[in-house]
């Protein structure tokens, strides 16, 4: 901004928006002196390049705001754990995937994780089969992201949210 402006000619926009033409650096800035205002480098990497005269400080502060306010109404979307196991009873299974649907309601990612134990590693297919069941229980409510994945002695199986209608 101001002097540390480089380059033999630029592109002024004046401090209403109207568009003053191509004229020197030097120019420039005395018409931003007399308006009270700064000369703003706004795109340097254009031909020639492109400044604006305005209160940078002002400026600065509304862009701090808008970013503010974007933090603000952004949704943070969490990671939540539910833990199976290959033999889990139907009513634990019911248990598990209410807290399963509420966490897809809530727009957060749930992950299901099958863990194996001692000689259940043998009977995958029936691991498989419950996190398949476990995919088709909550189809309305969220789609699978990563399909079931066997990783050391378990099993993990990654559900997010439906996208909004």
């Amino acid at each position: 901004m101001n002097e540390r402006i480089r380059g033999s000619d630029i592109r002024l926009i004046g401090a209403n928006g109207e568009n003053i033409g191509v004229v020197s650096p030097e120019r420039a800035l005395v018409l931003a002196e007399d308006a009270g205002l700064d000369l703003v480098e706004i795109s340097p990497n254009a031909v020639p390049p492109v400044c604006k005269i305005m209160d940078y400080g002002k400026y600065k502060y509304e862009t701090q705001k808008k970013e503010a306010e974007a933090r603000r109404n952004q949704k943070v979307i969490e990671i939540k754990e539910v833990k199976f196991r290959p033999n889990t009873d139907t009513n634990d299974y019911e248990v598990k995937m209410r807290a399963v649907l509420k966490f897809l309601g809530e727009g957060d990612k749930v992950k299901v994780t099958l863990r194996f134990r001692g000689r259940e590693m043998a009977h995958q297919d029936l691991g498989r089969k419950l996190l398949d069941r476990v995919a088709e229980d909550v189809k309305l409510h969220g789609k699978v992201e990563s399909m079931p994945k066997l990783e050391g002695r378990q099993m993990v199986m990654m559900i997010g949210p439906a996208p909004a209608k």
